[in-house]
C-alpha cells in the first residue's frame, strides 16, 4: 500500500472518531437536560432557582456520574416511590409543589437497560483513552480494523442516543401537558390559593394568609399593622383573596384560624375600636 492511501485510511479513521465523540457529546448533553429537568421541587417562589441550580449541578459532570444519577432519580423499578416534599424540611406557611418526571420498568428491563448504558460508557472511555493502543494505525490493517470498530461503535452510540431521545421526547410533552394545567383554575387555586383540587387546604398555606403577611410587613408600624389598611391593600392588590374563599367570614377569622397572627383592638382618636395585627413570632 502506498503512503497516501495509508494517509487516507488514517484520515477516514480520524473522520469515523470524530464522529463517535460528537454523537457522544450529543448523548451527554442530552442526559444533562434530562437529569436538570425531571424533577424539581419545594416552596413555589424558589423553584425557577432552584432549577439553575439542577442545570449548574449537572454542567460538569462526567458521562459516568450522569449515568449513576439518572439510575437513581429518573430510570427506577416499577413502584419505586421517592418523598420530594418530605414534612421536616417543607415550610409549612409556604405554598409549596413537586414536579417528578420519571420512567419505571421491571427490574430485570432496568437492569439490561443500565447494563447497555454502562457498556456505552465503558466503550466511550476505551474510544478516548485506549484506540491508538488497541489498533495499529500506521499500518493498512489496523486502520481498516479501527474503521470496522468505530462503524460499529457509531451504531451503539446511535442507537442509546435514540433511545435516550425518546425519553427526553416523553419529559417535554409532560411539560407541555404541565404548562396547560398551569392555565386552570384547578392549577391557580392549588399553587397561588393553596387550595387543593378536592376544596381541601391548610390554612397558613393558604393565599389568604400570605397577602395578609405581605400586608403585615408592608404597612407595619412600630411592628403592627391596622387590620382596615391592609384589607384596602389587599382589595386592591389581590381581590380574589377573599375570606369567603377559604370558609371564612371575616379577616379576623382568618387570623385566628391561621394561627399565624397577633389580633388587638385599640380605641382610635374617633373613640372607636380599630383592629391591628401582626405575624405572630415563632415560639413566642
Amino acid at each position: 500500500m502506498s503512503e497516501e492511501q495509508l494517509r487516507e485510511d488514517q484520515r477516514e479513521v480520524q473522520r469515523l472518531l470524530g464522529r463517535c465523540m460528537l454523537r457522544l457529546q450529543q448523548y451527554e448533553r442530552q442526559m444533562k437536560a434530562i437529569l436538570a429537568l425531571h424533577e424539581v421541587s419545594g416552596p413555589v417562589e424558589t423553584l425557577e432557582a432552584q432549577l439553575a441550580g439542577r442545570v449548574a449541578k449537572f454542567a460538569d459532570k462526567s458521562l459516568g456520574t450522569l449515568v449513576k444519577s439518572l439510575f437513581e432519580t429518573y430510570a427506577v423499578p416499577d413502584g419505586h416511590e421517592r418523598d420530594l416534599l418530605p414534612d421536616d424540611k417543607t415550610p409549612a406557611d409556604r405554598i409549596s409543589m413537586a414536579i417528578s418526571h420519571r420512567i419505571s420498568m421491571e427490574p430485570q428491563r432496568l437492569a439490561e437497560t443500565r447494563a447497555a448504558i454502562e457498556e456505552l460508557v465503558a466503550m466511550r472511555n476505551e474510544l478516548v483513552h485506549h484506540l491508538i493502543e488497541r489498533f495499529d494505525l500506521w499500518t493498512s490493517d489496523g486502520c481498516a480494523a479501527a474503521i470496522g470498530h468505530l462503524g460499529g461503535c457509531y451504531e451503539r452510540i446511535d442507537r442509546q442516543h435514540r433511545d435516550l431521545a425518546d425519553w427526553a421526547k416523553h419529559i417535554s410533552e409532560a411539560r407541555a401537558m404541565m404548562a396547560s394545567f398551569a392555565q386552570t383554575d384547578v392549577f391557580y387555586d392549588m399553587v397561588v390559593s393553596g387550595i387543593a383540587p378536592d376544596g381541601s387546604f391548610e390554612m397558613p398555606a393558604t393565599g389568604t394568609v400570605s397577602v395578609l403577611r405581605q400586608a403585615a410587613s408592608r404597612l407595619s408600624e412600630q411592628g403592627w399593622a391596622r387590620l382596615d389598611q391592609a384589607v384596602a391593600w389587599i382589595e386592591a392588590e389581590e381581590p380574589g383573596q377573599i375570606p369567603g374563599k377559604y370558609g371564612c367570614r371575616t379577616r379576623p377569622q382568618v387570623l385566628a384560624e391561621s394561627r399565624l397572627f397577633d389580633l388587638e383592638y385599640r380605641v382610635g382618636e374617633d373613640r372607636r375600636k380599630v383592629a391591628w395585627f401582626r405575624e405572630r413570632f415563632r415560639g413566642g
